[in-house]
């Protein structure tokens, strides 16, 4: 299913981007959801695809990036992490958690739970979330 169209606003805010690499950028993610750094090198010919992100955020549309599974690239989104609508449109929500020294032997034991369950270890973490929510 395509993605809806923006609000009048955000549109409106879209048409007034001048710039060519944000209005690449943002025409982009609006079409496929997300753009990588890879895309943005190999199909728009962009050396230092960095800039095209900063091209965005400086006409004021926030990105959030982060580290895809690509050969080399990262994905850029329109966001706040937190909680927003994506430039696609989909409701996202997302939280990074890093166990650091001590806690580490927790995530190695919820690792083995998710590999002897058969989930990804993010699909784990969310059923033992839900079913913890879901207890009296």
């Amino acid at each position: 299913m395509p993605p809806k169209l923006p609000n009048r606003k955000t549109r409106q805010l879209l048409a007034s981007i001048t710039n060519k690499r944000a209005r690449v950028v943002i025409q982009h993610i609006l079409k496929r959801g997300f753009i990588t750094t890879e895309a943005l090198e190999k199909k728009y010919g962009y050396n230092h695809p960095p800039r095209a992100a900063r091209d965005v955020r400086e006409a004021g549309i926030p990105l959030e990036t982060f580290r895809a599974r690509s050969s080399d690239g990262r994905s850029i989104y329109w966001a706040n992490p937190d909680e927003y609508s994506h430039i696609a449109l989909r409701e996202i929500r997302r939280a990074d958690i890093l166990w650091d020294e001590d806690e580490i032997q927790a995530y190695e034991r919820l690792k083995k739970a998710a590999k002897a369950a058969q989930f990804r270890i993010p699909e784990h973490v969310k059923r033992i979330i839900a079913k913890h929510l879901d207890e009296p």
